[in-house]
């Protein structure tokens, strides 16, 4: 038999307000559960919104592979307005009258945005370089160039516009930045722009319907998804036999189940045992998420 721990764990996803960094969320969250083991995945800068994935206790062990999935946004760019950062935080550069920027070459400057792109990250981020943040770097008056790098854009869209402030939704993969296409179209349409509004709705398969605000969570504290729910919700499942789970908690490979990428396996009492992918012929445990019996 498996040892179950009786810690909690699983996954607490948040409506993050703004004004917060996600390490200010993690921190109220332990407060809010009690427990020092808490993380998140995929950061969201302070004036942001919506969607932060956060686990608890041996569900932090999924957060690496939640990271790796498509994001959604919803975001309000500015036409005519370039900024230091990017965004509404950062110092106004330059400013020009973008009223006149048509529906159609906004149309078309999307569009050359959306799909397989190179893109340069904003250099007041989070990306290493020669172990600083380029962030920490820029604050300290370097100049940071950071090289482009392919992400995806698989849907870049104009919902609304009110003048020169275009409201758009985005779905793209890890690693883009909303406010790097801000920047972007601004410069195709030569007018420069800036992100205004940001506000994640969705990460992978977790959306704002799993969300609860921090004042949610004070009035009633707990996992949104357990462990359980939580893989059976991100991953492929598949349900083993007792000996099998044995093997799987003990870091033992099991004969390949035939799917691509990573897969949860779930012993008979329907609790996770590991994350598991196939490779060499075998499937063997990524992260083992029941321990072994003692």
């Amino acid at each position: 038999m498996l040892k179950m721990h009786a810690e909690p764990a699983g996954l607490v996803v948040v409506d993050k307000p703004g004004g917060m960094t996600s390490h200010d969320v993690v921190g109220r969250l332990r407060r809010i559960l009690k427990t020092r083991k808490i993380g998140h995945a995929g950061t969201l800068d302070p004036m942001a919104t919506g969607v932060l994935v956060c686990g608890v206790g041996r569900a932090t062990k999924l957060l690496g592979h939640l990271a790796l999935d498509t994001k959604s946004y919803t975001a309000t760019i500015r036409l005519g307005v370039t900024t230091t950062t990017d965004d509404a935080e950062g110092e106004i550069v330059a400013t020009v009258d973008a009223r006149g920027v048509s529906d159609a070459a906004i149309a078309h400057a999307m569009d050359a945005l959306t799909g397989d792109i190179m893109q340069v990250p904003s250099s007041v981020s989070a990306i290493k370089i020669d172990g600083r943040r380029a962030y920490a770097l820029v604050r300290a008056g370097e100049e940071v160039v950071l090289p482009p790098r392919p992400v995806t854009v698989s849907e870049f869209m104009l919902v609304a516009r009110h003048g020169t402030d275009l409201d758009v939704e985005v779905t793209c993969s890890s690693g883009t930045y909303v406010r790097a296409l801000a920047r972007d179209l601004g410069a195709a349409l030569g007018v420069g722009g800036h992100l205004t509004a940001l506000r994640r709705t969705r990460v992978g398969p977790f959306g704002l319907e799993h969300a609860r605000t921090l004042e949610d969570l004070e009035a009633a504290p707990g996992v949104s998804l357990s462990l359980d729910e939580a893989v059976s919700t991100a991953f492929p499942r598949h349900d083993v036999n007792d000996v099998a789970a044995a093997d799987v908690a003990h870091g033992r490979w099991l004969a390949p189940f035939g799917d691509e990428g990573v897969y949860g396996v779930f012993g008979p009492d329907g609790h996770v045992v590991a994350l598991m992918r196939d490779e060499g012929g075998k499937a063997r445990p990524v992260v083992v998420l029941a321990p072994a019996a003692s």
